[in-house]
């Protein structure tokens, strides 16, 4: 077996056929269909099932590529660390965030690190379960990952600050009037909520019981940003982190009580670089806690927009 074989089979893994991923990767397709298929006859498995839909990893594949992806990743360091000198870092980076955390503080963080590095490749993605996000820890995949704290977060941890959780209202609706939002006032009202098993959906859904409030759907969506605007716009009230709502809809947004909050930490690899502790380094300069960034301000007097749901 080889790190190229690896790579082959996480690129048709992706991109769901052999064609694809050749040309992803600018290679002859069938040079990659031969080496997968050694790779399989090496292995005695098959990775791969063919579906109307495309090529999917069979239940032993997905086992594998966890694997694969975590020796392609070891290698990338593996040349970076090699690569590095004195004053230039190069290779590739990969951060992880639990999906709505630091998404004004993140990118910040992130262009400064470019701005020191610009060799430096970064790939981020957002995670929505926090149980994948520890898995891809443990697993070695990530050289950094940005989360809530929990029972199981690493001992050594870096913990950054709190995020504070925020209700986003309708234009017009009555809770605008206020400062901060008494929870117990949002009965009865729909919410627009998170996909099923992420930590956002899992956030709010404590906080209803919490506050013995119905969990009353009016829709479900993937992005903390589709969210807010959905909100915005009458469908149901909603609770993300502070720092993701978007530019423009902080009037429509404000703190509740009890105050909803998480600890935000940075879990780095072990025997982390100078990429990850530089990055660690400017998460530490950023602000955290932005709850004064929401600061209610003078709107039109509108009439109250209804949130019923028929």
């Amino acid at each position: 077996m080889s790190l190229r074989q690896f790579e082959y089979a996480l690129a048709v893994a992706e991109e769901g056929s052999v064609t694809a991923a050749a040309e992803r990767l600018h290679v002859a397709q069938p040079s990659m269909s031969q080496q997968i298929r050694a790779l399989e006859r090496e292995l005695g498995v098959e990775l791969f099932a063919r579906t109307p839909t495309g090529l999917v990893p069979t239940v032993v594949g997905r086992a594998f590529l966890r694997e694969a992806e975590a020796a392609v990743s070891a290698a990338r360091r593996a040349r970076a660390t090699a690569r590095a000198g004195a004053d230039e870092l190069v290779g590739e980076l990969v951060v992880a965030v639990q999906m709505g955390f630091g998404t004004r503080q993140l990118p910040r963080a992130l262009g400064a690190l470019r701005h020191r590095y610009p060799r430096l490749e970064i790939t981020v993605f957002e995670e929505p379960s926090s149980a994948e996000l520890e898995r891809l820890c443990r697993g070695g995949v990530l050289n950094l990952a940005l989360m809530a704290a929990c029972e199981r977060t690493p001992s050594d941890a870096h913990h950054l600050g709190d995020e504070e959780f925020v209700v986003v209202l309708g234009a017009g609706h009555r809770l605008l009037a206020a400062d901060r939002v008494d929870l117990r006032e949002l009965a009865g009202e729909p919410w627009v909520r998170f996909d099923r098993g992420s930590a956002l959906d899992a956030v709010l859904l404590d906080v209803l019981r919490t506050n013995e409030l119905a969990p009353a759907t009016a829709a479900r969506v993937s992005q903390t940003a589709t969210a807010v605007r959905w909100a915005a716009h009458g469908l149901g009230v909603t609770l993300v982190p502070a720092s993701a709502v978007p530019h423009g809809h902080e009037h429509l947004v404000r703190p509740v009580f009890p105050a909803v909050t998480q600890p935000v930490v940075a879990v780095l690899r072990p025997g982390a670089g100078p990429a990850e502790t530089a990055l660690l380094e400017f998460l530490r300069k950023e602000t955290w806690s932005e709850s004064a960034f929401f600061t209610p301000v003078s709107a039109p007097v509108s009439a109250p927009v209804s949130t019923a749901v028929s």
